[in-house]
């Protein structure tokens, strides 16, 4: 009888990290498009290597300074940009791969974790944002969106996003939604975007 431990369903926050997990590849690119206190910077930065690189942005000063300490204190490098992830394309611009596309870019949408609570995403500029995250794409790349609803406006914006999901064409993207159907107190769901290659 195996003796392997067994474990619980992954929240949708590791259910991404287990998608990226077995799609990134040292060497790769990959932007964390709403750092936060920098937890999915540090682990794009793990996964794509010295050889890699990841861009990560965030509106709020306390959220780069987060995100740098962070970085900082697991010997990691980031280029940190701060701005409205709705200007993505303009921002990370000039930090792209020749080719203009990236293996991987995340969300986590609401308000900054210990943070003002007031600064939130918004439908309207997270729409955008999703918009340009999927032309930016490389062929086989990973766009995860964690969806959090508990707050005033995450309904509002969580109902746009996913709308948003289920319009990508489906000869272009494949989409999955994760979320646990029975929990109490709003718990996030993952959305997942694959851009499929040409000749898919």
């Amino acid at each position: 009888m195996s003796s392997a431990k067994r474990s619980l369903l992954p929240r949708a926050t590791g259910f991404a990290h287990q998608l990226l997990e077995q799609n990134l590849r040292p060497g790769d690119h990959a932007i964390d498009a709403t750092c936060g206190n920098g937890h999915d910077t540090a682990f794009l930065c793990r996964l794509v290597g010295e050889r890699g690189a990841v861009i990560a942005l965030d509106l709020q000063d306390a959220a780069i300074a987060a995100t740098r300490a962070k970085l900082a204190s697991e010997g990691l490098e980031a280029c940190l940009l701060q701005g409205c992830h709705s200007e993505l394309p303009s921002l990370i611009s000039p930090y792209l791969p020749d080719n203009g596309k990236v293996e991987a870019i995340m969300f986590n949408l609401g308000y900054l974790p210990k943070g003002d609570k007031s600064v939130i995403t918004e439908a309207g500029t997270t729409i955008r944002a999703l918009d340009q995250a999927c032309s930016l794409l490389a062929d086989f790349g990973l766009l995860t969106i964690a969806v959090y609803t508990g707050h005033d406006g995450g309904v509002a914006e969580g109902e746009a996003v996913d709308l948003w999901s289920r319009g990508l064409p489906q000869d272009h993207f494949s989409v999955i939604s994760y979320c646990f159907e029975n929990q109490r107190n709003s718990p996030p769901h993952l959305i997942a975007v694959q851009k499929k290659p040409a000749s898919a």
